[in-house]
């Protein structure tokens, strides 16, 4: 298995290294000084490549990634929901709705975090590849032109609020990243349920990082701006060095889970596919009080996961929680507790 996810992620940076040097037009758009950078990308490729293939082979996994990924490009699905994954996509994917029945302040906090390093991956992958270009369009006045692969895409003045939106987008990115990250940032020193189980590499790590990329972006713009470059290089340097430790982390971090969370929105659209089908007929029914679990195919996919993993106990599934609960309280009185009624 790890020979074929090495294999894997060769493949995959190769053919990121390839994009590359096309998209920049034979690097003749790549810019030297990014060249940490855009290493830094490579081996995010191979990580991700190489844990993805090691997490779809365990038998869970790989039962959630088929069926998540199947719904997710099934075209019966859409044309019986098609609706269905583009509302998934903007609530699960997007706006984590699901997190807003844990907490209010958890949620803002995570759009915060999510939306800021969308905008930033967003703008720093293409230009530190070489696809975006920034050139003046007169040489002496304030007219920008954006170019994507070398074609002309907009023009704009870089006085206005379009240019300044354009030169400025990595210092929004940053304003929206280091309240969400300080939030729980601040929420794990003080929250004793967070406090318990956290690890410092696996959940502090990830925050302190982002708040070094933030805080270092935002103090690069200040320097320029207002300390005429004062302290400029020292800071390029350390916001190159975080950033370069943050994306090769992410693979094998607590990050991950950015990668793993489009099947988990398939998986979702499965369920809903499935509670579609059974409009009309009856779910799948607790064996104990007859109350409704969830849609047969759902039932029988986590069966299946089970006897996967030769847990020995795929019986289970077919019992309300309640049930569940009720069970295993008999069982611990019967034979643990027996004669202490």
């Amino acid at each position: 298995m790890r020979r074929r996810a090495s294999l894997v992620g060769a493949v995959v940076s190769a053919l990121l290294v390839v994009a590359i040097v096309l998209g920049s037009r034979l690097l003749r758009d790549f810019d030297s000084a990014l060249l940490p950078y855009a290493v830094a990308t490579v081996f995010l490729a191979f990580g991700v490549a190489y844990r993805y293939t090691v997490w779809i082979s365990a038998p869970g996994a790989r039962r959630l990634f088929r069926k998540g990924w199947g719904s997710f490009f099934s075209v019966a699905n859409f044309r019986s929901a098609p609706t269905a994954l583009p509302k998934m996509i903007a609530t699960y994917l997007g706006f984590q709705k699901f997190l807003g029945a844990r907490s209010h302040a958890r949620w803002a906090a995570h759009q915060l975090i999510f939306w800021g390093c969308l905008l930033a991956a967003a703008i720093t992958f293409p230009l530190t590849w070489g696809w975006f270009t920034f050139t003046s369009s007169t040489g002496s006045g304030p007219g920008y032109e954006m170019r994507i692969w070398g074609f002309k895409i907009l023009g704009f003045d870089s006085l206005n609020i379009v240019g300044w939106l354009m030169f400025h987008g990595l210092d929004i990115a940053a304003v929206l990243v280091i309240p969400g990250a300080g939030y729980f940032l601040w929420r794990r020193m003080k929250d004793r349920g967070a406090i318990t189980g956290q690890r410092f590499a696996y959940d502090l790590v990830p925050l302190l990082a982002l708040i070094v990329i933030s805080v270092t972006g935002l103090l690069l713009t200040f320097s320029s701006i207002f300390l005429h470059g004062g302290g400029y290089e020292f800071l390029a340097v350390l916001h190159m060095v975080s950033v370069v430790f943050t994306l090769i982390y992410i693979p094998f971090g607590k990050f991950f889970h950015i990668v793993q969370r489009p099947a988990a929105v398939g998986m979702q659209l499965f369920k809903h596919t499935s509670r579609r089908e059974d409009e009309g007929g009856e779910v799948f029914a607790c064996r104990r009080c007859g109350q409704a679990i969830d849609t047969a195919p759902y039932v029988e996919n986590l069966q299946g996961t089970m006897r996967d993993l030769d847990l020995g106990f795929e019986g289970w599934a077919e019992y309300c929680p309640r049930c569940k609960r009720v069970l295993r309280g008999n069982a611990y009185l019967d034979h643990v507790k027996k004669g202490f009624k």
